[in-house]
């Protein structure tokens, strides 16, 4: 995709509280600070690539308050509060550029019920299905073979990608962002041992979705099996993530991708989940907690630990017990050495 952007335009976007230099390029690519050349914006957004600064070739260089540095000929520095987040804006500037939302309506080859409510603003986009008693609210954005079942609700300002289904009375609130391949109101997985079978126990939740969450391509979020399984507001789902019926989800957490959480686990506000974090269920994760990757939870933790392995303990204990697992082959030779002594002593 072409873009172009004067200086001037970008710097009305950053608001910058200090500026060094000028540019007569046009911004027409984001890089990284050693990749960077004529036409490109990039930023320092950690302290690390700071020695990357004065050898970068960008035209137009983003950098925090504490930065002391002058820039090259031809190119313009601006110093703001937060780079990542000035960058965040550019491209969402971008992000409507590339996908632009289209007019207003429904596409012909969208199935949608005579009973359902479809606000005038909103896109129902090529082969959606609508089912019966389902609500899609203003200027929400059904991009292409969603799937919206009977009765479900969808706010405002939302935006389903490709291949999104919402299953039967599910609930989806306001601003929300489903990626493509996400499942939400699939049954738990919930079964009964009767006899000599697994009997299967009826699902007959909901899945809620609060405002402003976000949930990365294939996740999935079971219905639950009474009651509801509840995503809270500006939570941040990654790729790849499994939550269980009837898990209750706070505000503005984090899951990275592959995340498994079962059935009946509740999460405070504010917990991050790194990557292929398993959580068992019917635990309680305090608020503020932080897992790092990999790490098994398998019983409650208390708000604002940092915990990590398998099963999760204090992360700085369990970066301790890492080193010194390095040390045991080495330890049980010692130990085999010593009893030898011992034995050749008293004999």
């Amino acid at each position: 995709m072409q873009v172009s952007f004067s200086p001037a335009e970008f710097i009305a976007l950053a608001q910058p509280h200090k500026t060094s230099g000028t540019t007569t390029e046009s911004i027409r690519g984001i890089a990284a600070l050693e990749s960077a050349g004529p036409g490109d914006l990039t930023f320092l957004g950690s302290s690390k690539y700071r020695s990357e600064v004065p050898t970068s070739l960008g035209s137009v260089v983003l950098l925090p308050s504490d930065y002391e540095g002058e820039p090259r000929e031809n190119q313009l520095f601006l110093w703001v509060e937060n780079p990542s987040a000035v960058l965040s804006r550019f491209c969402a500037q971008l992000e409507r550029l590339l996908w632009p939302k289209p007019a207003p309506g429904i596409h012909p080859t969208a199935s949608v019920s005579a009973s359902a409510q479809v606000a005038a603003s909103a896109v129902v986009g090529p082969l959606c299905v609508i089912e019966d008693g389902a609500v899609i609210g203003e200027r929400t954005h059904l991009q292409a073979q969603v799937f919206v079942g009977r009765n479900a609700r969808i706010g405002e300002d939302c935006w389903l990608m490709p291949g999104v289904t919402l299953e039967t009375e599910c609930v989806v609130q306001n601003r929300v962002r489903l990626h493509p391949g996400v499942v939400v109101g699939a049954d738990g997985f919930g079964y009964e041992f009767v006899g000599d079978h697994h009997e299967k126990v009826p699902q007959v939740g909901i899945v809620l979705i609060e405002d402003d969450v976000e949930i990365g391509a294939n996740s999935t979020i079971d219905r639950a099996r009474f009651s509801r399984t509840v995503i809270g507001e500006g939570t941040k789902v990654d790729n790849l993530v499994q939550i269980g019926h009837n898990v209750i989800i706070g505000k503005h957490c984090l899951l990275c991708s592959q995340v498994g959480i079962s059935g009946s686990t509740t999460l405070r506000d504010y917990v991050v989940l790194g990557g292929q974090v398993g959580v068992a269920g019917h635990i309680t994760i305090g608020r503020g907690v932080k897992a790092g990757g990999q790490a098994g939870i398998n019983a409650d933790v208390a708000p604002g630990s940092f915990i990590n392995g398998t099963p999760a303990i204090p992360y700085m204990l369990e970066r301790r017990i890492a080193v010194l697992q390095h040390r045991l082959p080495r330890l049980f030779k010692r130990v085999d050495e010593l009893e030898l002594q011992i034995k050749k002593s008293s004999s």
